[in-house]
């Protein structure tokens, strides 16, 4: 009796859909395929009703900061996934190129440039944080950051923030 109550409570349990409430999403990497899988969570995120926060940290502060954001690349050099020996990645403008080739493939999806990405994602409700370790690291100021990132946390305020949802890191 009692394990067929055990079973009825496992099968009622499958059947009710469990639904993702919350994620804050860690971006360390200051590369375009680095930056990208983060964005596109958080924004798909937003589409499907689910609180998203953003994280940047250590090379990942790129992506909000005035002045790099425009200037992040894909990485060819070391990089497997581009299929080319490292020594080849290392060849001058090579990483130019890929990159162009790359946004040119985004722009095919219709997916925006970072800055443009990163305010419409902030406009569905997301938030973005900078990492407070990070910043002081590379001596960033605050008036670096666009105007979208809400604040500059500590890990254990970041946890905070995160707390009760999931983390993933791209």
């Amino acid at each position: 009796m009692a394990s067929e109550t055990l079973t009825k409570e496992a099968t009622q349990k499958k059947d009710e859909k469990e639904t993702l409430k919350k994620v804050s999403i860690v971006i360390s990497r200051g590369t375009l395929e680095g930056v990208y899988p983060g964005l596109i969570m958080a924004n798909g995120a937003r589409m499907e009703g689910i609180e998203a926060n953003i994280f940047f940290t250590f090379f990942g502060l790129n992506a909000i900061h005035k002045k790099k954001m425009k200037k992040i690349k894909v990485d060819t050099v070391g990089n497997p996934a581009l299929g080319i020996p490292p020594i080849v990645g290392i060849i001058p403008g090579l990483n130019r190129m890929v990159t162009k080739m790359f946004i040119k493939e985004m722009d095919k999806l219709d997916i925006p440039p970072i800055d443009e990405f990163l305010e419409m994602i902030a406009a569905t409700g997301a938030k973005m944080y900078a990492c407070k370790a990070a910043m002081d690291m590379f001596h960033y100021k605050r008036e670096d950051l666009i105007d979208e990132v809400a604040d500059v946390l500590t890990v254990g305020q970041f946890y905070e923030v995160a707390a009760g949802g999931e983390i993933i890191f791209t």
